[in-house]
């Protein structure tokens, strides 16, 4: 999945060591903010310290971050986690369909159903019936 917008929140990395591989550990979490019009708001997690320096998410920057959505059980309890693994600094606009100068095609031509009625001697009422 994918997001786009503005990081607002960054909050204090977390260390730790691995209980199952004694290796040292880095996780950050971070609130992007979407520009709709109805703003919305997600938190997502960069675990690893060579993501975290590549990704380099700092409070105010523009952003496009892919993520993996999963959820494990607790204690009988349920937990989402939204791991960034893709960060593209910046937000591209989708690039257009079609070139702006490209010509339109009149309407008999752009909808091959609605035929040409009154050609054919009946009524110009689009019905293929």
């Amino acid at each position: 999945m994918e997001i786009q917008g503005k990081i607002i929140f960054a909050s204090e990395p977390r260390t730790g060591v691995s209980a199952r591989t004694s290796q040292p550990w880095k996780s950050q979490d971070f609130v992007i903010e979407t520009h709709d019009t109805y703003p919305r708001k997600c938190m997502f997690s960069v675990f690893g310290e060579d993501k975290l320096q590549q990704f380099n998410i700092k409070v105010g920057d523009e952003l496009t971050v892919s993520f993996d959505i999963d959820a494990h059980e607790y204690n009988g309890r349920w937990y989402n986690s939204i791991r960034a693994w893709k960060v593209l600094h910046g937000t591209g606009a989708p690039a257009p369909a079609a070139p702006a100068d490209a010509p339109i095609p009149p309407a008999a031509e752009a909808d091959p159903l609605a035929g040409n009625a009154e050609a054919e001697g009946g009524t110009n009422d689009d019905l293929p019936f």
